[in-house]
């Protein structure tokens, strides 16, 4: 797959690389990294960091 900028991923204020939602639902699995655009729920990443993950995205969602 060729990733396209914008699309499949994009560049942060820190210059670290973050996968789109977009990305991840067409990968089609989580992989347990705790991916900020997660659309599976953060299903393979252990406790606490899961319950943690969850809980930062409902409040940002509030927002």
């Amino acid at each position: 797959m060729n990733w396209i900028e914008g699309e499949h991923y994009y560049i942060n204020p820190s210059g670290l690389v973050v996968l789109t939602e977009r990305f991840l639902r067409e990968r089609g699995y989580c992989c347990g990294s705790g991916c900020r655009h997660c659309p599976f729920d953060y299903i393979k990443v252990p406790e606490p960091k899961r319950s943690l993950l969850r809980h930062e995205r409902n409040q940002k969602e509030k927002e």
